[in-house]
């Protein structure tokens, strides 16, 4: 018997998916949380073999409840069951640690079987996300190749850029001449292959050199 927790902060969804994946005879569920918190709070207690987490809930959403649950030891299987197709979201669970992602509009089958293949310790994805993520995570090993040929004042330098400084005051920050700042984003435009100073900072926002405010 497959023992479920159901994670979302919507009721009526809860009983919903319950009486779906409760049409096999294999799978019980155990528990239902309405957040995040509530369910790391019922985790000391409750074994669950599988959780269905959402991902935006209140009080700790989807992304922050994964994360929490695998600093655990022997965390409980973590299936991610969310009307986003965004691709970002999906990345972010594979980072942590996600077993399987599918979406709310999946059929009955299509979730029960995705139930028993994480059970079993293999992965699930959404068919209809694979071609997509496949393309985005090649181009972020692209990008980390580019990150990664930079010279460490390179990176110091397109980091001042994507903070909006012109050349003349990233010359005067590090002390060296104008020119040098030029010859640095020249060699910057080549090895990250973009033409302009805007394509440069969104190019160094998009891998993480540095952080923006919302």
């Amino acid at each position: 018997m497959i023992k479920v927790m159901i994670v979302d902060d919507h009721s009526m969804v809860r009983e919903g998916i319950k009486k779906l994946v409760e049409f096999d005879s294999d799978i019980e569920v155990i528990d239902e949380s309405g957040d995040g918190a509530e369910c790391l709070k019922k985790l000391g207690k409750l074994m669950p073999d599988v959780i269905l987490l959402d991902i935006n809930m209140p009080e700790l959403d989807g992304i922050e409840t994964l994360k929490a649950i695998k600093t655990r030891k022997n965390s409980p299987k973590i299936l991610m069951l969310t009307v986003h197709n965004e691709i970002e979201y999906l990345i972010k669970a594979i980072d942590i640690g996600i077993d399987g992602y599918i979406l709310k509009d999946a059929d009955s089958k299509e979730l029960i079987r995705a139930i028993h293949i994480i059970n079993n310790g293999e992965k699930f994805i959404e068919p209809s996300l694979i071609p997509l993520l496949n393309s985005r995570l090649i181009a972020r090993d692209v990008d980390s190749e580019k990150v990664k040929a930079l010279s460490d004042r390179e990176t110091e330098v397109l980091k001042l850029v994507a903070s909006g400084m012109l050349n003349k005051e990233i010359a005067e920050k590090l002390h060296i001449s104008e020119r040098t700042v030029k010859n640095h984003m020249t060699n910057i435009f080549r090895k990250i292959d973009c033409g302009d100073r805007t394509q440069a900072a969104i190019f160094c926002i998009r891998n993480g050199l540095v952080k923006v405010n919302g």
